[in-house]
């Protein structure tokens, strides 16, 4: 690592896999793409528009824990406040001139989950199961459990489709279905946590 200053030249040695290497890499990382976009000037109309497309898409992904854009997920930000709305972050990530970065720049292997959006849902929905099971309870379903996946088949509903189902009842039905499980995973929890604190006191 190498330090320029008033004092001089300050070199000194970094070793690979230690803490110090990786402090050094996020802190060279961090000011190399401070200014993403200082170093790419867009030519053409459909570069601009390629940009362009690039700033909308990031405008709704989420750019921290606290990001108004969980909400589009079904997934409460850390911290929550009055008027988080979707698409309205001012996290410096949602700026183009930064284009989706934030703060460091390297994610840390620590960090790391390892696991893709399937397998998080999975994982969700296995913790849930997994209450809802500790009191006895079961998740109100519209249709029967199909655990090998043959006695229903799925399929898009064309455009055309005569007989569709109103889209404003399916979006209240499924508002209230969800509701119907929020309502039902918290008193699971809450009955999982009275059981608990009667076995401490007794």
């Amino acid at each position: 690592m190498v330090r320029f200053g008033t004092g001089g030249i300050d070199i000194q040695g970094v070793n690979a896999g230690t803490d110090k290497a990786g402090r050094c890499l996020g802190y060279l990382v961090k000011y190399l793409t401070k200014e993403l976009d200082a170093c790419y000037e867009p030519d053409t109309d459909a570069q601009r528009a390629h940009l362009d497309r690039l700033a909308d898409a990031l405008r709704w992904e989420p750019c921290s824990e606290s990001c108004a854009n969980w909400l589009l997920y079904g997934i409460q930000p850390a911290e929550p406040s009055k008027g988080l709305v979707p698409g309205a972050c001012k996290g410096k990530a949602h700026r183009p001139a930064n284009l989706g970065y934030r703060g460091r720049r390297c994610l840390v292997s620590r960090k790391w989950s390892g696991r893709n959006l399937t397998e998080h849902r999975a994982e969700r929905r296995e913790h849930v199961m997994k209450v809802l099971g500790a009191v006895g309870a079961r998740p109100e379903l519209d249709t029967s459990d199909d655990p090998d996946g043959t006695r229903y088949q799925w399929v898009p509903i064309p455009r055309d489709d005569p007989n569709q189902p109103d889209r404003t009842q399916l979006l209240l039905h499924s508002i209230a279905q969800q509701r119907r499980w929020k309502q039902q995973y918290q008193e699971a929890r809450h009955a999982a946590e009275v059981s608990a604190t009667d076995q401490t006191a007794a």
